[in-house]
C-alpha cells in the first residue's frame, strides 16, 4: 500500500511494485491510495484478510495512521520510507533509497519494537506539547510537498512567533521520580523512538525497543537560548541549561492550560492525559543488522 500523495508517492508506486516482485516478494495486492485517509481501513481489510505481510509506502503519518490498526495484531510491517522527515525509518536504520528498502524487506528480519500510548492514542515518535502542536498546525500538505525537507523550519519559524509560554505538572504513576512542576515551556516532548522533528535526538541512547519513554522539557528564553536548545536536542545533550531530561515507563501530564496534543505529526488529544509504553506492540521488518536492545545477538 502507498499512499499516492506522499511526498514521492505517486512516482514510487510502481517502481516499488516491479522492484518487490523482481526480489520474489509475492505480492497478493497492491494500492495506490490517493486518500490516505483510507489507509487505515485498507490495513484492517488486508489483516482480517489474513495477509501475513503489510507493505507501506508513506512517511511517519502514514505509519503513525495505520499502527492503531497493527497493533498486538501479529502481522508485520515493512515499510518504504517516501515522507518528508522520515524518523521512524531513521530509528530503524531502513533506507530511504528505495530500492534499498525493498531489499531490506525482501531480506531483511522481523523484530518487535515498542509503541507509545496517548490516552488509548498508539504512536511510534512522538506525543509533544507547546511547539511541536504548534509546528503540526502549521504544517500543511502543500507545504511538505513545495519545501520537503524545509517544511520543518519553516513550520517551526510560523509556530515560534505565535508561541505562548505555559506551565506542566508532570506525576508518574510508578514512583520512579518526585512530581514535577515546569514553568515559561516552549515544548514537552514523550518520545518513544529514537529520532523526531527531522533527526532530532530523543536521547542518545534512546530506542524504541527499551520499555520506556524519553521525556524533554524546554524552557522558552530568548533566541539565542533557543538556538542553543536546538543545538542541544539535534544531538541528544540533554539536561543542560535549557532542556530537562527524564526516563519512565509512565507519566500523567496537565498543562495550564489545557492544550492540544501533537502524536506524530498529528493533533489528536488534549491534556490532561497520561502516556505510556506499549510494550512489543508492533512487528516490523529491518535490516538484518539492525540491534534489537530486548535480544542484542538477535
Amino acid at each position: 500500500m502507498v499512499n499516492a500523495r506522499a511526498r514521492t508517492g505517486a512516482k514510487a508506486y510502481v517502481r516499488a511494485v516491479e522492484n518487490l516482485r523482481s526480489l520474489g516478494m509475492p505480492l497478493h495486492s497492491t494500492f495506490p491510495l490517493h486518500d490516505p485517509a483510507r489507509l487505515p481501513e485498507t490495513v484492517n481489510s488486508a489483516v482480517d484478510a489474513g495477509h501475513d505481510l503489510i507493505i507501506l509506502g508513506g512517511g511517519d503519518g502514514s505509519v503513525s495512521s495505520v499502527v492503531d490498526v497493527l497493533a498486538h495484531r501479529g502481522v508485520p510491517l515493512g515499510l518504504l520510507p517516501l515522507g518528508t522527515a522520515n524518523d521512524f525509518a531513521r530509528t530503524l536504520h531502513i533506507p530511504t533509497d528505495l530500492d534499498h528498502a525493498c531489499r531490506t524487506i525482501a531480506h531483511g528480519k522481523v523484530v518487535d519494537i515498542d509503541l507509545g500510548l496517548c490516552g488509548n492514542n498508539y504512536y511510534v515518535n512522538r506525543a509533544s506539547v507547546g511547539l511541536g502542536a504548534g509546528v503540526a498546525e502549521a504544517m500543511s500538505p502543500t507545504l511538505k510537498r513545495w519545501t520537503g525537507v524545509l517544511a520543518y523550519p519553516v513550520a517551526t519559524v510560523k509556530a515560534l512567533l505565535r508561541h505562548r509560554p505555559f506551565s506542566a505538572h508532570l506525576t508518574f504513576p510508578d514512583g520512579d521520580h518526585e512530581p514535577q512542576e515546569h514553568h515559561g515551556l516552549l515544548q514537552l516532548s514523550i518520545a518513544n523512538g529514537r529520532y523526531f522533528g527531522g533527526g532530532q535526538l530523543a536521547a542518545h541512547d534512546a530506542g524504541i525497543d527499551d520499555a520506556t519513554l524519553d521525556i524533554s522539557v524546554m524552557r522558552h528564553g530568548s533566541l539565542h537560548d533557543l538556538i542553543v536548545a536546538a543545538r542541544d536536542l539535534k544531538r541528544g545533550a540533554l539536561d543542560s541549561e535549557h532542556v530537562r531530561h527524564f526516563r519512565t515507563k509512565r507519566v500523567d501530564v496537565s498543562t495550564g492550560p489545557d492544550l492540544p496534543i501533537n502524536v506524530d505529526g498529528e493533533l489528536v488529544d488534549s491534556t490532561p492525559q497520561r502516556f505510556s509504553v506499549a510494550r512489543n506492540a508492533l512487528h516490523v521488518v529491518v535490516p538484518r543488522t539492525w540491534k534489537d536492545a530486548s535480544n542484542p545477538d538477535f
